[in-house]
């Protein structure tokens, strides 16, 4: 009656081991730490180096606590941050501006736990400190990115239609064309309207046979919203991708994002991280004698210089075009490679869109030279300028010069999570110590500490024996809760712990409810072996209704509360829903089943004091 088969006992272990096993990371602090990477040629990190730094911080008495390169980096291990701040200082005294050398944090978790992927679970700015970024979205310069993105369509679809022109001149708010007669302006006119429908506020001057065009009110708002999405969206996958756990984006406002970067101590890292709106241009590069006059100081109109790096290390001013044939929203994907002479490159795949006009430009620009510029918000970099010898199709391109691998990886990463739709400022900036997160850790561990044993004190001293399988069976919820949280890497807030303090006295009354009911069976006269039977078995049925209506309430925040502490909250309070139940029924059963269910003629069980109707005890 009050026996498990073997297989269900063997289950409740397996599933208690490693609960356990994924729950022990946490108990692993982490340890400050210095990041060492090459970000350009010759830099290396090697053993060499790795040797030659630790014994420069010997030689200056800092203490290492370990040192391992991984991911093409050089990370050493300190015991506090005083210590940290101070190696920092003499590293990058030593080492040249190949190298970017960055603060970070390290788990001290072992390395047989890391390599079977058990992690500790990642914590939220309110507990593990961080920064806090509110940045202003440059909306006239998206403006200004959106009216020339028009006019190159514009200036492509003329010149593909050969309706010739006086040229695509942007002023303002405006774009105006001036043309030869009547008849090519109406055939523009029609041809803008047909290709490019967002445009419906042209306005023609046949005296002059011009036409104005003006980006209508209901576009420019659509646009800012697309903006805000973009560089949302361009954020999260550029912080997520350099190793920045579990960031926070949120819009504020009409034109403002906030940014929450959990762990990273390096505020000028995290600058360069957000800030970079690299993007890739495709231009066409001037002939010779143009070249050369602009050399001399006489920079044709049109035309503008970007240095363009040479293997030898040095940079050579090359010509190029203002003009905009290509940029990198046509790109679906870049990644890292090789040439077949061994260099580092990017390969980049361009949509439909993308290889049409690149095939179109290789196909007229044969024997000419085309620039892949790099373009970011405080530098222009041509990263190659090839000559064409025949037309490229198919969208595959790939571009080399003088990068590193490291080079080489950024770039891609760049490409690959998109440009910033629009330059933003930064105009609120928060670090949140260590010392705060400590504070809140050490309150929130507290509060769930003394609410467990308070809780584990009344259930022994009211239900006795019974009360220690509840006990232990909160235990084992509690260690379930925390592996799970472990495994999906959720990031743990002060609305988490929260949500934890909760889970545990809610499963608690799971228990109170098998509890009760045992005690009203033997009340009733029943044997113990089928109180114990009866009490789980009707007790499921409340329990299971009172939980299932608890996690509706939970899917209701989680679905409709976004982003934040309150989605924190839920997320916590859903999965500890589904541990307690676990718990509460099935390992308290395991228990009482072992202890009470191998004895055949059992005439008491110890479960508190229990009261007939009439006062007597039982």
């Amino acid at each position: 009656m009050n026996r498990y088969p073997l297989w269900k006992y063997i289950l409740v272990l397996v599933v208690l081991v490693v609960s356990a096993l994924y729950a022990i990371p946490n108990i692993f602090p982490e340890t400050p730490a210095i990041q060492i990477s090459a970000a350009k040629q010759p830099a290396e990190v090697t053993k060499d180096l790795q040797n030659q730094i630790i014994d420069q911080l010997k030689q200056n008495n800092i203490e290492v606590s370990g040192a391992f390169i991984q991911d093409e980096s050089l990370k050493i291990r300190f015991q506090d941050q005083e210590t940290q701040a101070k190696a920092r200082a003499i590293i990058e005294d030593s080492l040249d501006n190949g190298y970017v050398v960055a603060l970070n944090f390290i788990p001290s978790t072992p390395d047989w736990m890391a390599k079977i992927g058990a992690k500790p679970m990642y914590l939220g700015l309110d507990l593990r400190g961080g920064i806090h970024f509110l940045m202003q979205v440059d909306m006239e310069a998206a403006y200004r990115k959106k009216l020339d993105s028009y006019s190159t369509d514009i200036r492509r679809l003329l010149r593909d239609n050969k309706i010739r022109n006086g040229g695509v001149k942007v002023s303002g708010d405006t774009m105006n064309i001036a043309f030869q007669d009547q008849e090519k302006l109406t055939e523009a006119i029609n041809l803008i309207k047909k290709n490019i429908p967002n445009l419906t506020n042209i306005v023609s001057n046949n005296e002059n046979n011009s036409v104005v065009i003006k980006v209508n009110e209901k576009d420019l708002l659509d646009m800012q919203a697309s903006v805000i999405q973009q560089n949302m969206s361009t954020l999260n996958n550029r912080v997520n991708a350099l190793g920045v756990a579990e960031p926070i984006i949120q819009q504020s406002g009409q034109d403002r994002i906030m940014l929450q970067l959990p762990g990273v101590q390096d505020t000028a890292q995290a600058k360069n991280i957000i800030g970079r709106t690299a993007t890739l241009e495709v231009r066409m590069v001037a002939d010779d004698k143009l070249q050369q006059q602009a050399i001399n100081g006489n920079v044709p109109i049109g035309y503008e210089l970007i240095d363009y790096p040479q293997s030898n290390g040095a940079t050579y001013p090359l010509l190029v075009s203002k003009q905009v044939e290509l940029t990198g929203d046509n790109i679906n994907s870049a990644t890292p490679g090789t040439t077949e002479m061994g260099q580092a490159s990017v390969n980049l795949k361009l949509d439909s869109k993308g290889s049409s006009i690149f095939y179109d430009l290789t196909k007229n620009n044969r024997n000419k030279r085309i620039a892949m510029a790099l373009i970011e918000q405080d530098s222009k970099e041509v990263v190659t300028a090839p000559v064409v010898n025949e037309p490229i199709p198919a969208g595959n391109v790939q571009i080399s010069g003088s990068m590193s691998p490291k080079e080489a990886a950024d770039i891609a990463l760049l490409l690959q999570s998109g440009s910033l739709a629009a330059p933003m400022k930064i105009i609120e900036e928060r670090s949140i110590g260590p010392s705060a997160g400590q504070e809140n850790i050490d309150k929130g561990f507290h509060s769930v500490l003394w609410g467990f044993l308070v809780i584990i004190v009344f259930m022994i001293f009211y239900y006795r024996m019974f009360g220690i399988f509840s006990s232990l069976s909160l235990v084992a919820n509690l260690v379930m809760l925390v592996a799970i949280l472990s495994i999906i890497q959720a990031t743990l807030t002060l609305p988490g712990i929260a949500a934890i303090a909760l889970t545990l006295g809610m499963a608690i009354d799971a228990n109170v409810l098998i509890n009760e009911r045992v005690r009203e069976e033997l009340r009733m006269g029943d044997l113990p072996q089928t109180a114990i039977s009866k009490g789980y078995e009707f007790a499921w049925g409340t329990i299971l209704d009172s939980n299932i209506t608890s996690l509706i309430a939970g899917l209701a925040l989680l679905i409709f509360s976004g982003a934040g502490p309150v989605k924190g909250f839920a997320v916590v309070h859903c999965l500890g829903i589904l541990t307690s139940m676990f718990s509460s029924v099935v390992v308290s059963r395991a228990l009482a089943n072992l202890w009470y269910g191998r004895k055949k003629n059992l005439t008491h069980i110890s479960i508190g004091t229990i009261y007939k109707p009439d006062g007597e005890k039982v």
